[in-house]
């Protein structure tokens, strides 16, 4: 199971839904604003850094160099998924495990899928 309810297939762990209409995704719940800018604004580096990636691709740069750069937008990625893990357990799980019972072990469940996906 991935954290959500095998009656309600859009509902998460943590209490959150999706509304009515939206089609993509569950809402983020208790989101810090200065978390928030400071991942949309490694996320505008990481973009950044793909384009780099792109051009030194197309220009035959040096394979070395261009595993090298590769490796550092890796580790921006995961820098951002650690902060997204961090909200998550502060909110989400922490929510739903004080909950207990199916909430918390649908939980459970969700962060380990998490902490094992294929990498």
């Amino acid at each position: 199971m991935t954290g959500r309810s095998k009656k309600d297939p859009s509902a998460c762990a943590c209490g959150t839904h999706v509304p009515a209409g939206r089609a993509a995704g569950r809402p983020a719940v208790a989101v810090d604003a200065e978390v928030k800018a400071r991942n949309l604004t490694r996320l505008r580096r990481i973009e950044g850094q793909i384009r780099g990636l792109h051009r030194m691709v197309e220009e035959d740069r040096y394979c070395a160099d261009v595993m090298t750069q590769i490796a550092s937008v890796q580790e921006a990625l995961r820098g951002v998924s650690r902060e997204l893990m961090r909200n998550h357990l502060r909110h989400c799980a922490a929510t739903a495990v004080r909950a207990g019972g199916e909430t918390a072990d649908a939980m459970y469940d969700e962060l380990l899928d998490l902490m094992y996906q294929r990498r």
